[in-house]
């Protein structure tokens, strides 16, 4: 068999890090790691290519080539998903779909040869099996949540690693909170399924082995889902590898906020080569956490929460929602001070939307008050029910916060109240990675020279040298970033009004 593993194209997103990217001439941030793992549990004698859209663009020579286009998606690249189909249909390729937007959403992709839904070491086992015995069907589906102590590494010799800005793994699956929009439940369930020792340390050398030097990110919904073993097992055993390899990763991942409850949980990540944490923040607003069931959210400090991390060396990024219930138009401003005062420079502000059969999609059809199905898209100005504050009045609010969040005077106000008090560990190992120069210089153009905001630019770049050297290439990071918040929502904030 020849095998053509596709992952559609990704519009500008908060997550797609695009104009950022060109300063560090990547073409994508992140591999698509799902599609990678299902690589490896092919049969190893099928030939395998992979197509990231990200990366090249999918040619009809490389369908015409296959015998069976696999994809994975999620809601995100549903546009792109019924190019790729119709594409495969006319030439004649069969398909073969799964991951998160298929699973949600099978009904709407009939066009589809096999649907291979849920997690793959459950159903693509039994698809093979018919396969091979020529009787495969149309759907696969199960209400299992396997076990990933036996899930392979990913066949990381089908990827070009110079593409990217980032490597990434997954070590466990499952969330034990149930928040009201979120639909990681339904897909990978409350318990946390967890990675054995040997396979993290597997993981780690497969990448050091293909060359691989720089950031992973730990793809996880919740990395923290079991404290215990995590501090007992995973992070000592991380923390010896590094030793050994001489430091050659630093980590990012996601984790819910009440790890800013475990002083040593984040001291053993730090040590471990974590240096970034993105967490769901959502709102200050203690109502619509309560509204949306975010209970490890509440009745806490969140500001307080947030230094903790930062004071402990891991960056805190976070995710923010309006358009709760219980949101009145005092939350934009309140948002606003807020991420202001956290010192979160990448603060990801949405607003809010139902994923199909998530709790909250489910309440606002029996009120009558869903409009369509959501996009997937967090920074679209789109909405797919009514809202209980007036429409109007919310889309001026969110236009208000991004407008002032992002802009040179207040991100930069922000990124230097951060590092004030960042206090990452001293870096056991140096490494030189030709990219970073290539983005000090650019953003030293572009930014310093070229742009608006540069008078911003020069003096977090001057503070950051004279007053926090150390920090100074995370600065200039962050002011990429920055960069890269504003140019995504450019032409949002011209033409919403």
């Amino acid at each position: 068999m020849k095998i053509l593993l596709v992952y559609p194209e990704y519009p500008d997103t908060f997550w797609r890090f695009r104009y950022a990217l060109k300063f560090i001439s990547k073409k994508a941030s992140l591999p698509p790691l799902g599609l990678l793992t299902v690589a490896s549990m092919l049969p190893k004698e099928w030939e395998k290519k992979l197509v990231d859209m990200a990366v090249t663009p999918l040619s009809d020579k490389k369908i015409k080539w296959a015998d069976y286009v696999f994809i994975s998606a999620m809601s995100i690249q549903k546009k792109s998903v019924k190019k790729i189909i119709a594409k495969c249909k006319r030439l004649g390729t069969k398909i073969v779909a799964g991951g998160p937007l298929f699973t949600s959403n099978y009904k709407d992709f009939e066009a589809v040869d096999h649907l291979v839904l849920n997690e793959a070491e459950v159903t693509l086992p039994l698809f093979l099996e018919d396969l091979k015995n020529g009787v495969a069907k149309h759907i696969y589906t199960t209400k299992e949540f396997p076990s990933i102590e036996k899930t392979p590494v990913p066949l990381w010799e089908i990827v070009d690693m110079k593409k990217y800005a980032r490597m990434c793994i997954q070590y466990s699956r499952g969330c034990p909170f149930n928040c009201e929009f979120c639909d990681v439940t339904l897909l990978f369930g409350h318990k946390i399924r967890t990675k054995t020792k040997d396979q993290m340390l597997a993981e780690l050398e497969s990448l050091y082995s293909e060359g691989w030097r720089g950031g992973v990110f730990i793809v996880d919904d919740n990395f923290i889902g079991n404290k215990g073993k995590l501090k007992k097992e995973i992070l000592p055993a991380m923390i010896d590898w590094m030793k050994r390899r001489k430091y050659p990763f630093t980590f990012g991942t996601q984790a819910s906020i009440n790890l800013s409850d475990d002083k040593e949980l984040m001291q053993l990540m730090v040590k471990a080569g974590f240096d970034s944490v993105f967490v769901g923040i959502e709102t200050p607003n203690e109502e619509s956490l309560a509204e949306c069931g975010k209970f490890q959210n509440q009745n806490r400090d969140l500001l307080t929460s947030v230094k903790k991390m930062q004071k402990s060396g891991l960056q805190v990024q976070a995710g923010f929602i309006v358009g709760f219930d219980h949101d009145s138009p005092s939350i934009f401003e309140r948002l606003i001070s807020f991420v202001q005062k956290s010192g979160i420079a990448t603060a990801m502000v949405g607003l809010l939307n139902a994923p199909r059969d998530t709790r909250l999609y489910l309440r606002l059809a029996r009120e009558k008050r869903l409009l369509k199905d959501a996009t997937g898209d967090n920074t679209d100005f789109s909405m797919n029910f009514i809202p209980k504050m007036d429409y109007n009045t919310l889309i001026s609010g969110y236009r208000k916060i991004i407008s002032t969040i992002y802009s040179p005077r207040y991100y930069s106000k922000r990124v230097m109240s951060f590092l004030r008090e960042y206090k990452p560990p001293k870096k056991k190992s140096l490494h030189f990675y030709p990219s970073s120069i290539i983005a000090l210089f650019k953003s030293m153009f572009f930014l310093g020279i070229m742009k608006k905001e540069r008078v911003y630019y020069w003096k977090l770049f001057f503070w950051s040298l004279f007053k926090r050297p150390r920090l100074f290439p995370l600065a200039i990071t962050l002011a990429i970033y920055g960069f890269n918040f504003r140019k995504t929502f450019e032409n949002y904030l011209l033409n919403i009004h």
